[in-house]
């Protein structure tokens, strides 16, 4: 989740009321990011930087300005000329966080209503900030881009995954084959289900479309269909509440010994056990010694107890752990052939020497197990003592190549996944957290010639140099054609270049990335994560309807496929149930929580509040039972949001066709609940969509 130092703020809407007038303080490769996409809003930017900008990676920046300040933008004079005081956001993205929160304290003196978006990662500074300043959020960049960088390292089928409260999501691309459930069975539409809901379907992997809900429902899942879905993987809560363990069913049971199911369990925890074991060998010989002991201890109790019925048992088994622990001459005394001593007396001789025999293999094993207790203990010292390097992984781990802060934060978060992976850095680091992982300290070429390339999982190169990026990660491909890169760039027209021209690799741009998440926060939204399939960063952004917002009144439907957004989190309440993945029929109200999915776009459509249009007509034809009717009226008016009145006179006076146009998705899910009540009902394009 991304850091965010806003707590109780509710975004600004009412954009009418105010000029759309944004100043960007700072035109380094955030900042000139931020202009681009701010531009795309459609909305009116002034820059702040302290010298005229040379490198500019958006080519027509200046042309996207208002007007270009050269000055500090600590001083009020600097931000009075940007017009601060007509400013509806002002962005403070210079590379000096110290200059970012005095540029920050300056603005609001200037204009107490505008909001404040800066760069910082300061996060306990940011929260004090926000309480005493209001209508401020801060992000960092490094820490955006970098859970990016972390999953697509991984190299399996998710490409997202982040948690909101005791929620845990997760955002999957998967290629159906033939041997899956879903194949040649399920239509696209059965996919959404209470827990998941999809995102895009393509035939072919590389022709994804760019919006959500660009695929047809009726459509049937074949091999080779690439689908991207989000799921709902854990709710931490109800595993802390409710017990685990499910209740033992007999029947079950049964059935599984008749299927055999039962046996292939047991048989994999079998191997399973006898795989953990042979990884700690000495584990494995302490459990055989002292399994080995406890036996003799038993049998030995239990043959003296048979041979001296009047013995205590107490003293059989003490004498028998004496013998067991070398103190076979404390129980028969010491060697004297004239006079054998008491015990050995009315003792049998094949019992003195089973005695013997106890007292000699005890002490084997259990000397054993002292040399084994003695072994850990020097084994721990030493570690404690001496710094502790780790071992190089042999396969399936990550190489992580520039250990900056991006670098850093993406080790952080492999570690967290348990994932395996080893750092290169041309520079020693002083820092403790890459004492306890592996590290080589070494040039590039050398160093990727001890990591174990060929049988790595991916490669991360996050240097601070876009074309040494590029140039390490064309020795990765040279020396291991099959291994994933992962490239970082600050310029997202480099990065689109290197994506075609280089297909295996996968390259972010993190300027692009943080620049979207900061332009979103301009306009108020709260920002709770990211993502990236593609090229695009799809953001995770809550709403809190308010009476002037654009979704207020709509059904979820119409926000869905009116703005291009996916509904994951509807609550209509702060203290009411929570609803995953919630339903089209759903209406928002004023106070009521939503959290979707959305990309730029769709941002600046719901900023904007301009819908797709409406483009199919329900054609209700007949009913085939009379009280069909009354039900048929009530799902009209609760999919298709119309008056239950004009429901109701539709279905009086079939056929007819219902007044109001629909979104596809939204009318052929009408069509498909008419027909379970027995209403025969088709879908044809509206007069609108004809004529266009």
């Amino acid at each position: 989740m991304l850091p965010s130092s806003e707590s109780n703020y509710q975004p600004i809407q009412d954009s009418q009321t105010k000029l759309d007038r944004f100043i960007v303080c700072g035109l380094g490769s955030l900042g000139q990011h931020c202009v681009s996409i701010l531009k795309e809003y459609g909305v009116v930017v002034n820059a702040i930087d302290q010298e005229q900008p040379k490198d500019l990676q958006i080519p027509n920046l200046l042309s996207l300005l208002e007007r270009l300040l050269i000055g500090d933008c600590r001083q009020a004079g600097v931000l009075e000329q940007a017009n601060i005081t007509q400013c509806r956001t002002i962005i403070l993205a210079t590379g000096n966080e110290r200059v970012n929160i005095e540029a920050a304290l300056a603005a609001r003196l200037l204009n107490p209503q505008a909001r404040l978006v800066i760069r910082s990662e300061k996060q306990n500074l940011n929260q004090l900030l926000s309480q005493t300043l209001g209508n401020f959020i801060a992000f960092e960049p490094n820490q955006i881009s970098a859970s990016g960088f972390a999953i697509a390292a991984l190299g399996d089928e998710s490409i997202g995954y982040f948690q909101m409260a005791e929620y845990q999501f997760r955002v999957v691309k998967h290629q159906v084959k033939m041997s899956d459930n879903w194949c040649n069975k399920l239509h696209i539409y059965e996919l959404n289900t209470l827990h998941r809901r999809l995102l895009n379907h393509a035939h072919d992997s590389f022709l994804l479309p760019k919006e959500f809900h660009q695929w047809e429902p009726e459509a049937t899942l074949s091999p080779g269909d690439t689908i991207i879905y989000i799921e709902v993987t854990e709710q931490l809560r109800s595993l802390k509440k409710f017990p685990t363990q499910p209740k033992y069913n007999w029947q079950q049971l049964w059935q599984e010994i008749l299927l055999g199911r039962a046996w292939k369990k047991f048989k994999h925890k079998i191997v399973y056990l006898s795989r953990t074991f042979s990884r700690y060998q000495s584990l494995r010989v302490a459990i055989i010694c002292g399994l080995t002991v406890l036996f003799l201890w038993g049998l030995g109790t239990v043959i003296y107890i048979l041979n001296y019925p009047g013995s205590n048992i107490l003293e059989a088994f003490y004498a028998t752990g004496v013998l067991l622990l070398g103190g076979y001459g404390d129980i028969f005394g010491g060697i004297n052939f004239k006079t054998p001593p008491e015990a050995a007396q009315h003792m049998s001789g094949w019992l003195r020497l089973f005695s013997l025999g106890l007292t000699l293999i005890g002490i084997g094993f259990v000397g054993v197990l002292y040399a084994l207790l003695t072994d850990a203990l020097l084994s721990s010292r030493f570690e404690f003592f001496n710094s502790y390097q780790p071992s190089m992984p042999q396969k399936d781990h990550i190489i992580l190549i520039g250990l900056n802060r991006v670098g850093q934060r993406v080790a952080a978060l492999l570690q967290e996944f348990k994932q395996p992976f080893v750092g290169i850095s041309s520079t020693a680091l002083n820092i403790d957290f890459f004492k306890k992982v592996p590290l080589i300290i070494d040039s590039i070429a050398d160093a990727l010639g001890k990591v174990n390339l060929a049988n790595s999982k991916s490669v991360v190169v996050v240097t601070d140099d876009d074309i040494e990026n590029l140039e390490i990660a064309l020795m990765v491909h040279a020396q291991s054609p099959t291994t994933r890169v992962v490239i970082r760039t600050y310029d997202r027209y480099f990065r689109d270049n290197v994506a075609r021209l280089f297909p295996y690799a996968q390259v972010i741009c993190t300027s692009a990335i943080s620049a979207e998440v900061f332009a979103a926060a301009a306009f108020g939204e709260n920002i709770l994560s990211l993502f990236n399939f593609d090229t695009q960063t799809i953001l995770v952004v809550e709403y809190i309807i308010e009476a002037n917002d654009t979704l207020n009144g709509l059904l979820l439907a119409e926000v869905a496929y009116g703005y291009g957004v996916v509904p994951i989190l509807y609550q209509s309440l702060k203290r009411s149930p929570v609803k995953l993945m919630p339903s089209d029929n759903i209406q928002l109200g004023i106070g009521d929580r939503l959290i979707v999915l959305a990309n730029s776009n769709s941002l600046q459509r719901i900023e904007r509040g301009e819908m797709l249009p409406r483009t199919w007509q329900v054609e209700v034809e007949k009913v085939l039972a009379q009280d069909a009717i009354f039900d048929g009226a009530n799902e009209i008016s609760i999919i298709s949001g119309c008056n239950i009145g004009t429901a109701r006179k539709l279905m009086d006076n079939l056929p007819g066709q219902l007044p109001r146009a629909l979104y596809k998705q939204q009318a052929l899910r009408l069509v498909r609940r008419l027909s379970k009540l027995r209403v025969t009902a088709r879908l044809q394009p509206s007069s609108h969509s004809r004529d266009n």
